[in-house]
């Protein structure tokens, strides 16, 4: 079965595509430069389009079974690879981080998506999507909760150049301001982040974090979770090295990056605790399994839901963080 992927030969773009060579599937490279297209996969068929040309995207997924968007900002990029899908009748996946770019999504085409039978999976990534999966999965028999906490550990933080064009990006759309989910929606304030310790297990400890680094999870987890508050921190080292731009570097055979992840959630409905914890090797390259699974899952038919959809809700969450075991440590310690 042949996979568009938009953005192939984007940082993530390439580890999607080697997954999905690696899951038997035949990638089909596309992007809005012919030239970096051939320079990455030369001898496989390619195909160009540009958001900006509706044809040349009909053209280009023309036969696919299914198309996985890695290219940023999604602010400019989901909106109309999203029209085509729907035009082409075929799932769509992104790896979109950004806040209001999946905000958009899921405001804009869960009526259209519905209608024709079409999956659209936005945030099918380390970032939103990982977040997403590991809550519903604290959440077990649990229809309610009163607030969700979603702690990133990360060694370090070197981003890619998408990640540096989406948040310039996120931060025009919020004019500077930081943004947090409380009360059940969105709220928008000027000032530093907060900053706390968090009590990651071992081997971590506590640490330091930014509250109120905010990630996509406060749009995936709220989309199907009755929880007013989505808090999400990020360890104070990882922020500093996102702001210092330093992009990551390879140091294995896949092409991922010696940065190590601990992603630790705690649900919390009246005095109990849930908690659930991922750890693995690199937020980017973890992506590409996310969001090939994903697509798996949507073409073999072992989906809960159709239209717009998170993760969790479109997914059976412990059964697809399960097929994740060769990139994912998941363990559920006592609840702090």
């Amino acid at each position: 079965m042949q996979v568009a992927v938009f953005g192939a030969y984007g940082h993530t773009g390439r580890f999607v595509v080697a997954e999905l060579r690696e899951r038997g599937y035949e990638p089909l490279p596309v992007g809005r430069d012919g030239g970096r297209l051939s320079a990455a996969f030369p001898g496989v068929e390619q195909r160009v389009a540009s958001v900006d040309d509706p044809a040349s995207l009909d053209r280009a997924l023309a036969g696919a079974a299914a198309v996985v968007n890695c290219a940023g900002p999604f602010a400019s990029t989901a909106g109309p690879l999203i029209e085509a899908a729907l035009r082409a009748g075929i799932p769509y996946v992104d790896v979109a981080a950004e806040i209001e770019a999946n905000r958009d999504t899921f405001a804009h085409y869960a009526e259209r998506a519905e209608a024709a039978g079409v999956a659209v999976v936005p945030a099918m990534a380390f970032f939103g999507g990982l977040g997403d999966l590991l809550v519903t999965t604290a959440m077990g028999d649990w229809t309610t909760a009163d607030e969700a906490h979603v702690a990133y550990g990360l060694s370090s933080w070197h981003p890619t150049a998408g990640t540096v064009a989406s948040g310039v990006v996120s931060r025009e759309r919020r004019d500077g301001r930081r943004v947090r989910f409380t009360d059940g929606r969105l709220v928008y304030a000027d000032g530093d982040l907060p900053r706390r310790d968090w009590e990651f297990p071992a081997p971590l400890g506590v640490r330091p974090v930014l509250g109120e680094f905010t990630m996509a999870d406060v749009v995936t987890v709220p989309s199907h979770l009755d929880i007013p508050e989505v808090c999400t921190y990020m360890t104070a080292n990882a922020a500093g090295d996102l702001a210092a731009g330093e992009a990551p570097a390879a140091v294995d055979e896949r092409g991922r990056s010696a940065q190590t992840f601990t992603v630790d959630v705690v649900v919390r409905s009246g005095d109990v605790r849930r908690r659930v914890v991922a750890h693995g090797q690199d937020i980017y390259a973890i992506s590409a399994p996310l969001a090939v699974e994903a697509v798996h899952r949507i073409l073999t038919g072992r989906t809960r839901a159709t239209g717009v959809a998170s993760a969790g809700r479109i997914f059976d969450a412990p059964d697809f963080l399960g097929a994740l075991s060769a990139h994912l440590t998941v363990e559920t310690p006592p609840a702090a």
